[in-house]
């Protein structure tokens, strides 16, 4: 009954969820008259918040500083616009001169190949004109040659009326004024907001945090953090972009170079649409001004690079690390807000995606918008390696592991991913959802995978592992048969995997270490007492394998008192010493949870073995 009344709810909050996203977005679209301002003037809220701070840590009032800080925008965009204007003035008077250059390229194009397409062309036109200047039911030449009758003289030859809808002068009106209404209530939103803007913050934490403080406070933090980040690198590699462009241009002699670049630089805070736009008009003056073809594809391949260099190379450096968005969530956001909002949607939506991520981080219950919208990683290493390998894909989870140990080191890579990689695995065959197949593969892979990177990593010494113990008894030790240290695994293959990385450790770091496979206990009993090891190292993934981890100590410590043995439950968790009274541990010996902890108990073991030698 509970997992019934579970499950009822969690399918009830799932078309709650639904439901709720419906209602949001429609209200987004036939509310976007509201919203739409709203959102760009919060959008400039931002942007000038931090001037007008200046201006008020300079003892200037807020409500002084603010109206310099609009007015001058104001002044700024005026001066473009009246820069932009004249420049436009000078290129139409131009436009004549370059009307012979554009003709003579038209004509270069239909060249001698074209010429029996165009008298194909010519000829079904002059078809398409007899068949219909000749009546249905004619049936002479003389016809044909008659004066063509009155429009509404007969049935055959009605009169077409086309009805016209009477002109609005308001609604002319209305069209012209819209975009200028909308930029005056965009100010005017902008401005109270800038005047009350603490005012604002606080009514936004009582309204979403609901005793939340601190969790709110964060949030609107890193959410204003990462906007102005984003604003600010935008102006930046935006303005770069339109000097290099308007600098390129006049290298290569389109006039007005100057106002192209501006354009260049504008445009771009458009995404996607916005650089070929700003290529189109010097690429047709490019053609028109020059009479060959080399300053046309010169032009068009600079914007060509340098939009490959910016967008592929330069902007994902800058944006990576402050907006927190996937190339991917950037696409589909600036889909999706033009198809609500159209035009100032795709000026938003970036800036609205950043918030909806900060909230998907901050809201358990939106956590789901951070999955699909952020750039962090959503699987662990351990994770996407046990995910590949559950694919069947060797090749791609060895890739992971390749990866993690560009990074770390083999013992950082066997101890964080591999390790907690088998646990998983071991979690998923005692719920019976790995057949025999899956789990011999999985082992076996590992296997694989581990024996090639300790054969192409070169031996290194860490800090937790100081070698010089090592290699004194990498000297002693030389050329004996015997073996110094043992693994054995305490149940199956994911106990025996781990025993192989950690003989593997030893034995880079100088350590006499050997791994038996899997047996019966009998079976690795008689291991043990063939091969006579100073120490017994027992391999155990918890929490299955702790009882008969527990189990083969009995055995082991019944079997020969004197053995020094090593219970290592690997990232097991709980209080070390009520695990080693619930093991039943002899004096001397030990229980670890990590690959570090035994490297760092077997130097010091050693280096007490070397220094008790030099005294005999």
């Amino acid at each position: 009954m509970r997992a019934m009344r579970a499950s009822s709810s969690s399918e009830t909050s799932r078309l709650l969820g639904m439901v709720t996203a419906i209602v949001v977005v429609t209200t987004l679209y036939f509310a976007r008259v509201v919203f739409i301002p709203l959102a760009l003037a919060l959008l400039f809220t931002l942007l000038l918040t931090p001037l007008v701070t200046f201006l008020e840590k300079i003892w200037v009032p807020r409500l002084l500083a603010i109206l310099i800080v609009v007015v001058g925008l104001a002044a700024l965009l005026g001066l473009l616009g009246w820069q932009t204007s004249q420049q436009f003035v000078d290129l139409t008077n131009e436009l004549p001169v370059y009307k012979k250059t554009l003709v003579d390229k038209i004509h270069s194009l239909r060249g001698p190949g074209s010429q029996r397409f165009n008298n194909a062309t010519d000829t079904v036109k002059e078809l398409e004109k007899e068949i219909g200047t000749v009546a249905p039911g004619s049936t002479t030449a003389t016809d044909s040659k008659r004066t063509p009758p009155v429009l509404g003289s007969s049935p055959t030859h009605p009169l077409t009326v086309e009805v016209l809808p009477p002109t609005n002068p308001l609604q002319s009106v209305q069209n012209m004024l819209g975009p200028l209404a909308t930029v005056g209530v965009v100010i005017i939103f902008a401005v109270f907001m800038l005047m009350g803007r603490e005012d604002l913050r606080n009514r936004m934490i009582r309204l979403a945090g609901r005793g939340h403080l601190k969790v709110m406070t964060e949030a609107i933090d890193d959410a204003t953090h990462r906007i102005n980040r984003y604003l600010f690198l935008q102006l930046v590699i935006n303005s770069s972009y339109g000097i290099v462009i308007g600098v390129a241009l006049h290298l290569i002699g389109i006039p007005n170079a100057s106002l192209w670049g501006a354009f260049a630089g504008i445009l771009r805070f458009l995404p996607y649409v916005g650089p070929p736009l700003a290529a189109l008009m010097p690429v047709i003056l490019s053609l028109a001004i020059f009479p060959g073809w080399h300053h046309a594809l010169l032009t068009a391949g600079l914007f060509v690079a340098l939009e490959l260099l910016v967008a592929n190379f330069i902007e994902p450096y800058a944006y990576g690390m402050h907006i927190g968005l996937s190339p991917l969530a950037i696409l589909v956001a600036a889909v999706f807000w033009t198809l609500i909002w159209g035009f100032p949607g795709l000026v938003l939506s970036t800036p609205l995606t950043v918030c909806l991520v900060v909230m998907g981080r901050y809201i358990p219950s939106l956590g789901f918008l951070a999955v699909l919208l952020g750039d962090e990683q959503v699987l662990s290493p351990q994770a996407q390696y046990y995910q590949r390998l559950l694919a069947g894909d060797q090749t791609e989870a060895k890739e992971v592991l390749d990866e993690f140990l560009e990074k770390h080191s083999l013992e950082e890579l066997y101890d964080s991913v591999v390790i907690p990689a088998l646990s998983l695995a071991e979690q998923d065959r005692h719920r019976n959802e790995l057949d025999e197949a899956t789990q011999e593969y999985i082992y076996g892979s590992t296997t694989e995978i581990v024996e090639e990177l300790a054969a192409a990593s070169p031996a290194e010494v860490t800090d937790v592992s100081p070698g010089e113990p090592f290699r004194l008894f990498e000297a002693r030790n030389r050329g004996a048969a015997e073996v110094e240290v043992l693994c054995i695994p305490a149940r199956d293959d994911a106990d025996a995997v781990a025993a192989l990385l950690l003989s593997q450790l030893l034995v880079r770091h100088g350590c006499a270490a050997q791994c038996i496979p899997i047996g019966s206990r009998v079976e690795m009993l008689a291991h043990v007492a063939e091969l006579r090891p100073r120490v017994v190292c027992i391999s155990a993934l918890p929490p299955f394998a702790v009882g008969h981890a527990q189990a083969l100590y009995a055995k082991l410590l019944a079997q020969s008192a004197k053995l020094e043995i090593i219970v290592c439950l690997w990232h097991f968790e709980g209080d070390p010493a009520k695990n080693a009274a619930r093991l039943k541990l002899a004096k001397g010996h030990a229980l670890f949870t990590t690959i570090p902890e035994v490297l760092q108990h077997m130097a010091f073991r050693t280096e007490l073995t070397a220094s008790g030698e030099k005294r005999d």
